[in-house]
């Protein structure tokens, strides 16, 4: 406890790669700050970053002290959870790492139902590709990830996981709406607008497509579904996206049909925390309820399709 306060300098420190700029972040100067780390890494027996003509960065032995502090603050939240929860309190905060497609809709619909029971809870909510999601549960950055197809899973312990198609988002007087059954050879024929490929939906289409002596080769490509979703009703390309993060809007513009299971099988959406680690309380009541959604959310599509 009594280094709590350093660590967060240091922290801050890190992330700023400035003394300069982390001193205005922390509300301290410059010199108070040096003189601050400095007195810690005399009385720690290391320095903890290597100073560079643009600032400073954590060496080996800051990245390990910074670890460490990460998982104490990780513990002492837990233990202050639970002593919340003693004394009838419902306080905490959750933090999640997911991908873009939950933030429509899924997301802000659990995190109000979850505040509405506990309103003490506050929540930071981190958007990721796959491989940083990852990232973020090892560092503690982040308590839970919610992702398409994590791409390690070396350190990400599953707490539940459903599959998704990858859908086809096309204007509704596109030829493709016609179709039966979407191919990926018809999508491929066509102008299509898809994500980069740090993103789990490209990595399914661009295997799927090599199969097939094809390439997904699109008129736009982006890291943002949002703009998907928006230019296609331009130029009546197509894009792709998974069902979770679409709604048919009520003019009926769009239209979404999942794409053949014989070209493109599903991924899987997981949520998942860091391996080994013990949640704080809200987090871990966050991640039970997270699950039975996803549980509900599946079973309502199976019973739809």
């Amino acid at each position: 406890m009594r280094y709590l306060q350093t660590f967060r300098l240091i922290e801050a420190v890190a992330r700023a790669g400035s003394m300069r700029k982390a001193a205005e972040d922390m509300n301290l100067t410059a010199s108070a700050l040096n003189r601050r780390i400095n007195g810690f890494e005399e009385e720690f027996g290391a320095e903890l970053f290597e100073r560079l003509p643009s600032g400073v960065r954590l060496n080996p032995a800051g990245e390990l002290l910074l670890h460490h502090y990460r998982a104490m603050a990780s513990d002492l939240e837990r233990v202050q959870g639970q002593v919340a929860d003693l004394s009838g309190e419902r306080r905490g905060h959750v933090s999640i790492a997911c991908s873009q497609a939950m933030l429509p809709y899924f997301l802000p619909e659990q995190i109000a139902i979850y505040r509405a029971a506990h309103p003490g809870v506050t929540f930071s909510v981190n958007v990721r590709d796959r491989a940083q999601a990852e990232q973020e549960l090892a560092s503690y950055s982040s308590d839970l990830a919610l992702v398409f197809e994590p791409i390690y899973l070396v350190d990400f312990e599953v707490i539940h996981a459903i599959p998704q198609t990858v859908d086809v988002v096309m204007r509704a007087d596109h030829p493709l709406c016609a179709r039966d059954e979407i191919r990926l050879r018809d999508c491929l024929d066509v102008p299509h607008v898809a994500p980069t490929h740090r993103f789990g939906v490209r990595h399914l289409l661009d295997f799927a497509a090599r199969r097939g002596s094809r390439q997904v080769s699109p008129v736009v490509e982006t890291e943002s579904f949002e703009l998907i979703r928006h230019y296609i009703l331009h130029e009546n390309a197509i894009g792709f996206q998974i069902p979770i993060g679409l709604q048919v809007p009520d003019d009926g513009s769009l239209v979404f049909r999942p794409i053949s299971e014989r070209d493109v099988p599903p991924g899987n959406l997981i949520l998942g925390q860091m391996r080994g680690r013990t949640l704080p309380v809200a987090s871990a009541r966050f991640a039970m309820q997270l699950a039975t959604a996803l549980k509900d959310y599946q079973i309502t599509r199976e019973g739809v399709f």
